[in-house]
């Protein structure tokens, strides 16, 4: 009998992933059982600290317009686990999750396969048999020894933003990280970067130079205009480029996007310049800097990092200088909340706390305590119901963890 979806899902998420050892072994194994769905794909493999969804969701926007099947792997995700695995915008069903999850559990027997490689294996059966044209392929940590990177050479090695992050694993420096998210990088391989701090570049252009792989860098792209309603950009040839996503961050991001979508039309993709600029002027990503209220302003921004933090206060500078504002915070334990709260600092009139919905959320009592004690205003609001309540009539900005991101937005019926 087939499995139900609590069922299915309780079967993935079992397998934690913080409790497996890192490495290619059991997601090599895992596919190879399948019949190696990956090696009948193309990919876009994406890694980087800050901006990976945001780019996939322009680049995924931009190749459905020009009529490709495009596949999206993504994590976390923001409601439904479904929203992991896609397929020109729409979400696995359940049946399709269900009948995956039960031939997956008898072929991870004796492999012990993390909830990441079992999703991993998932994703890319279920592309490879709705014969995907492209698959847009996000990286779940770091890149050299995530589960995605048992995938062959894609069309294009993606890397945006590096920054400190799960230094646990990944390594307490810049060019330790720089060196995982590198690791995406295979032989012959065209690859895609987002302009870097110095150490981080080096190590992505030594890789590149010991395995025979071209590089393109990107350029500053020059913001026109934009206010919360969007931006207008000019980057390279292209002038006055629409984009709906109003972070300042996002002009960024959609370099990256769009000297991967000339890439490539090098390598021979059809992608007309009509299904670039419709792409990007209508790509969506939940949580960006996203205005859920307008009066009072009520600002979502799915920032848990201090790269993150700081993308948002540039945002904040830019459109609201000089405003003070009540920051709604919850946070992952373990993250070193100083320096993801450095940046925001001088925008804070005060804080209320929250605890995101996961068994990894900070308790909100202790944080609140935690910022008095750095000489902040702050109280618990315990839950993001209570919290709202309190910033009814007052400009206010969400942020800390993506898990809040999903719960918010539920709250105000997206």
């Amino acid at each position: 009998m087939p499995m139900t979806m609590p069922e299915a899902l309780e079967f993935i998420q079992s397998a934690s992933w913080t409790a497996r050892k890192p490495g290619l072994e059991r997601i090599t194994e895992l596919t190879h059982r399948l019949g190696n769905p990956q090696k009948g794909l193309c990919f876009l493999h994406i890694t980087g600290t800050n901006g990976k969804g945001s780019v996939a969701a322009m680049l995924s926007a931009v190749l459905q317009r020009a009529g490709y099947r495009t596949g999206f792997f993504t994590s976390p995700h923001l409601r439904v686990y479904n929203e992991r695995i896609q397929i020109d915008g729409v979400c696995i069903s359940d049946a399709d999750f269900c009948a995956l999850a039960d031939e997956l559990r008898t072929a991870a027997v004796g492999i012990d396969p993390s909830e990441f490689d079992l999703l991993t294996a998932m994703g890319l059966a279920y592309f490879q048999r709705r014969a995907c044209d492209l698959v847009i392929l996000e990286v779940g940590l770091g890149g050299r020894l995530d589960s995605t990177n048992v995938i062959p050479p894609p069309e294009a090695a993606v890397i945006t933003g590096i920054s400190l992050e799960h230094t646990e694993y990944l390594g307490n420096t810049l060019e330790k990280i720089a060196v995982e998210k590198a690791g995406i990088i295979k032989p012959g391989t065209s690859v895609v970067m987002q302009a870097q701090t110095p150490e981080a570049e080096a190590v992505v252009h030594a890789r590149c130079a010991a395995l025979g792989c071209s590089l393109q860098t990107t350029v500053q792209a020059v913001r026109r205009s934009g206010g919360l309603e969007g931006q207008r950009l000019d980057y390279r040839d292209r002038q006055d480029v629409f984009l709906r996503l109003s972070g300042i961050y996002q002009c960024q991001n959609a370099a990256v996007a769009l000297d991967t979508v000339d890439l490539l039309r090098r390598k021979g993709y059809q992608i007309p310049e009509e299904a670039v600029r419709d792409g990007l002027a209508a790509a969506e990503w939940p949580g960006r800097f996203e205005v859920l209220r307008q009066t009072p302003l009520l600002i979502l921004d799915g920032a848990h990092n201090p790269g993150g933090a700081a993308a948002l206060a540039e945002s904040l500078e830019t459109y609201l200088p000089g405003q003070k504002l009540t920051f709604i915070l919850g946070v992952m334990a373990g993250k070193d909340r100083q320096a993801m709260l450095a940046p925001v600092l001088p925008y804070a009139e005060k804080f209320l706390t929250v605890s995101p919905e996961s068994p990894r959320a900070l308790d909100a009592d202790e944080l609140a305590e935690e910022l008095r004690q750095m000489g902040f205003a702050a109280e618990s609001s315990g839950t993001l119901q209570a919290a709202l309540a309190q910033v009814a009539g007052v400009p206010a900005c969400i942020f800390g963890s993506l898990y809040l991101v999903g719960e918010i937005r539920a709250l105000f019926g997206k």
